[in-house]
């Protein structure tokens, strides 16, 4: 029995995806989830707040490993830093996960309103932490903000062109071309901004 209640939490995470993909979200509720798993409600709850979470509770691991990553991080330019550690939650997340998996939890939560307010909420929650955590290092509180803003985005940009995908490139080789058209994109606004000057400056200093 204590083997099987170990497992409790990947148990109602394979549940729920298979329900989910078979007769829906909103269709599925947490005694159906627990029932294929062979549990209670009462351990469903004990590991999850809601029908919602068991689709995002990896989002703490991700965060703490990207916030780790920043703490270990050398000294650099703050956007550079961020996407250091957001790139070491892609490789947590890809190894964690897998491409299969990933695809059909991207599947669910755009097939629903409610978990598509999850997921943004999660981001913004990793953006905050990010921002946190950048700040800790000695940058200034907005362009923490800005940093983390953005290197979340281009994470989020990577993990949909991977679970769009066959899984022929991975969620990190994903996040490098993402990170490679962040600077393409950069380079050409600050050569093409010159009716703001105080902007091209600002953009000079974030790509540097």
């Amino acid at each position: 029995m204590g083997r099987w209640a170990s497992d409790a939490p990947g148990r109602l995470r394979a549940a729920a995806l298979e329900l989910f993909s078979e007769r829906g979200y909103d269709e599925t509720t947490v005694a159906d989830v627990a029932t294929r798993a062979g549990l209670s409600e009462r351990t469903y709850f004990r590991h999850f707040a809601d029908k919602r979470e068991v689709l995002f509770d990896g989002s703490r691991a991700l965060e703490g490993e990207i916030v780790a990553a920043l703490a270990a991080a050398g000294p650099g330019p703050s956007l550079e830093v961020a996407l250091e550690g957001v790139a070491a939650g892609a490789r947590l997340l890809e190894a964690a996960v897998g491409h299969e998996r990933a695809r059909l939890r991207a599947r669910l939560v755009a097939s629903s309103d409610e978990l598509r307010e999850r997921e943004q909420m999660k981001m913004a929650e990793l953006a905050d932490a990010v921002a946190r955590s950048l700040a800790g290092r000695g940058c200034a509180p907005a362009e923490a903000g800005l940093a983390a803003g953005v290197a979340v985005a281009t994470f989020q940009a990577a993990f949909a062109a991977w679970t769009g995908g066959d899984g022929g490139a991975g969620l990190v080789e994903e996040l490098d071309r993402a990170a490679g058209a962040l600077a393409t994109l950069v380079a050409g606004t600050r050569a093409h901004a010159v009716r703001a000057p105080s902007a091209r400056g600002a953009l000079g200093t974030m790509a540097r």
